[in-house]
């Protein structure tokens, strides 16, 4: 059967090349330029079976434009794939004191070797004080006309309080950086969309994102969230930290991360964190369920326009909190949901609980080896994959709280630190500024699982 197949395909191919010209030309031109299965035929196998491959052919013009492209604006995501690891790191202290950007710059430099210089960088909370009541946009342009056009739209749908340019240094290994700006707006108060409340001021910031993001070519929106700001770009992470300076900054919670692309190449709109309104990301680990989350969150008019697994994780926990109320420990939950044989070893009750979940919320459970730390205006929230297959570590010491990929990252910091111990598999662990704790423990508790031992920390407790 092998064979008659083989041969039915030969015959196409001399028929097709024994017609006379100009039919056989322009069917010849027609086969490629509409780009259809081309078989290569590559001699007798061992076994005197012909050995034939299908792929899509490419005409020299097309390939010729797509070079051009590719050269023009970089590597994207999605255009090639590299194997992969990553190092993340988090500092926050509870009391909400600000500390500058040094220790954690020597938690992720302690981990060089986990990334490849392909991508560094940091979210900060409470370096804004000043303009706390504005979004602070931090926006990558990679050319002057991407700037102009971003700059006309935001005046358009935003009042701007400041702008200007991100301050940065000299670093030799930091080569052809975007044009890095920072503005501090709030929504213009006169547009429709929020006149007529088809979006409340969250969603309407959103929605702006999106734009610039997918619609304005070389402009990318790394942050835009109230007193917090991501600064990310291509180095290893401790360059990235000495190009923005961030040493000169201070925040009451720094997350950091070290880049090993995951299957896409290392640019600047595609380093960590990830961020949405107050919500940043860093993450290690590889999601197999991306295109599944991915066609889930777009549901929602969420736009994954930079193609990576963590910016699926940062708009899903925005869907399930931000938009579906959920408290951040149910949406953490959700997305690393027990499975099936787990469910059926519960309770009857308990496992009707997680039956609806699963059902409700099958297109949200995150699939793969992962370790995230996601930060909020009310702290941070790690999450390691059911399995536990990345490294998590935690420790503490008075009001402060140390994450690392390596507990080495946490000594070096903290020589002292107390109660080292790894993020259990599939139980987000949470820590809450003390002031948003005594808030939640004297409201009724909402949205708060009964059904698994959650990891807290209260200043009390520390």
């Amino acid at each position: 059967m092998r064979v008659t197949f083989v041969k039915r395909c030969i015959h196409t191919l001399k028929t097709l090349h024994s017609l006379p010209s100009p039919c056989g030309a322009a069917h010849r031109h027609a086969l490629v330029a509409t780009r259809p299965p081309r078989l290569e035929l590559s001699g007798l196998g061992q076994w005197g079976e012909m050995r034939c491959s299908m792929h899509y052919a490419e005409t020299p013009q097309q390939a010729a434009a797509r070079a051009r492209a590719l050269d023009s604006r970089g590597l994207r995501e999605g255009d090639v794939r590299i194997p992969a690891g990553c190092a993340i790191a988090g500092i926050m202290d509870k009391s909400g004191a600000r500390h500058d950007g040094r220790d954690i710059l020597k938690a992720i430099a302690l981990m060089h070797d986990r990334s490849n210089g392909l991508g560094g960088g940091f979210a900060a909370y409470g370096i804004y004080p000043e303009y706390a009541d504005f979004y602070a946009f931090h926006v990558l342009y990679e050319s002057h006309e991407a700037r102009m056009n971003t700059e006309a739209y935001l005046n358009e749908h935003f009042l701007s309080e400041k702008q200007e340019r991100i301050p940065t240094a000299t670093v030799k290994a930091i080569k052809n950086p975007p044009d890095t700006w920072r503005y501090f707006l709030t929504p213009h108060p006169s547009h429709h969309e929020l006149e007529l409340g088809e979006f409340d001021e969250q969603e309407y910031v959103m929605q702006c994102v999106f734009y610039i993001n997918a619609h304005i070519d070389g402009a990318f929106v790394a942050s835009s969230g109230k007193n917090m700001g991501a600064f990310k770009g291509v180095g290893y992470p401790e360059e990235i930290g000495e190009y923005y300076r961030i040493d000169e900054y201070k925040a009451w919670l720094w997350t950091a991360h070290g880049r090993f692309p995951t299957n896409t190449p290392g640019w600047w709109g595609g380093a960590h964190p990830f961020t949405l309104l107050n919500w940043s990301i860093v993450h290690n680990g590889e999601i197999s369920s991306y295109d599944t989350n991915r066609r889930y969150v777009e549901q929602f008019g969420y736009d994954c326009a930079l193609q990576t697994d963590t910016e699926v994780i940062t708009y899903l926990f925005d869907l399930l909190v931000r938009r579906h109320g959920f408290s951040q420990e149910m949406a953490a939950h959700i997305m690393a949901a027990p499975s099936w044989d787990a469910i059926d070893r519960m309770p009857p009750e308990q496992a009707e609980f997680e039956t609806a979940l699963r059902c409700v919320y099958s297109d949200a459970l995150v699939n793969g080896p992962f370790s995230v730390i996601l930060g909020s205006e009310e702290g941070l929230l790690a999450l390691n994959d059911r399995l536990k297959l990345r490294a998590l570590m935690v420790g503490e010491k008075d009001s402060m709280v140390y994450l690392a990929s390596e507990q080495a990252s946490i000594e070096l910091v903290c020589p002292d630190v107390e109660n080292v111990r790894s993020i259990e598999g599939g139980v987000p662990f949470v820590v809450q500024l003390d002031e948003v704790a005594r808030a939640k423990q004297n409201a009724a508790a909402e949205n708060e699982p009964d059904i698994h031992q959650q990891t807290r920390i209260t200043r009390k407790e520390a």
